[in-house]
């Protein structure tokens, strides 16, 4: 056997352990790092394996070979090494896939004790707002008691106007096109209802008038009310007669 048959067998064999090496690299780390990853992996691994081998097994390539089973021995010799090497690498990949799954399922973990924990503080935080919602609401009726939407006593209303006609609420200076239909959500319609309203209507509606809260008492309604419901007007319900307000 000539020289240059030893040389050309000794990397054969070397570039061919170093491919396998690459596949059992590629193998072993698809499913921890993804299939681009792990080629480019064992590509690096397979190229690195085989410039390695040739260069401890195939230095003498150069040099004459006595026999043809030196270079057989020699041949050997570097299959058996690299597959130890194989193996080794090989118990490398499988390890660092086993690590990369328990590191997901850890994460999963606490991800959902994450999520878990977010639940219990959104709940608490609702909670929390109830609670506060009286303490929002100011003390209407004057009983030193934050009672919320619950403030002084509801005044009696209407399911509908009497006779299928509703009074103008917007000649009362404070109430506008939203707040008169928020007052007849609430079964107020008519100029006497709100002119009998005591301190503690007075003091419910304030409490209820969701987005106006107070208005009835700063703007006195039931004092102009009272003025409408007796057949008079007010500056201000005269401006709203001829137009000139909505």
């Amino acid at each position: 056997m000539s020289n240059s048959e030893g040389w050309s067998m000794c990397r054969i064999v070397c570039w061919a352990i170093a491919a396998i090496v690459g596949v059992l690299v590629l193998w072993g780390t698809t499913s921890a790092v993804g299939f681009v990853a792990a080629v480019l992996a064992g590509a690096a691994i397979a190229v690195f394996l085989g410039l390695v081998l040739t260069r401890l097994f195939c230095a003498a390539a150069g040099q004459p070979v006595a026999t043809s089973h030196a270079v057989k021995d020699t041949a050997t010799d570097v299959a058996d090494k690299a597959r130890t090497v194989a193996a080794d690498t090989a118990k490398v990949a499988r390890d660092a896939g086993e690590k990369a799954a328990g590191a997901a399922k850890d994460a999963t973990g606490d991800i959902a004790e994450a999520a878990k924990s977010a639940k219990g503080t959104a709940g608490d935080a609702v909670e929390t707002t109830k609670a506060s919602g009286k303490d929002a609401i100011p003390d209407y009726d004057g009983d030193g008691v934050k009672e919320g939407t619950e403030e002084g006593s509801r005044p009696e209303g209407l399911s509908a106007p009497r006779g299928g006609n509703a009074d103008d609420l917007k000649q009362i200076k404070g109430i506008g096109p939203k707040l008169e239909l928020l007052c007849n959500e609430l079964g107020f319609y008519h100029f006497d209802q709100i002119a009998g309203w005591g301190v503690d209507e007075v003091a419910w509606v304030d409490a209820n008038l969701k987005g106006f809260r107070g208005r009835v008492s700063r703007d006195n309604w039931v004092e102009q009310a009272r003025i409408l419901a007796g057949g008079s007007d007010t500056e201000f319900s005269k401006r709203v007669e001829d137009g000139d307000v909505y």
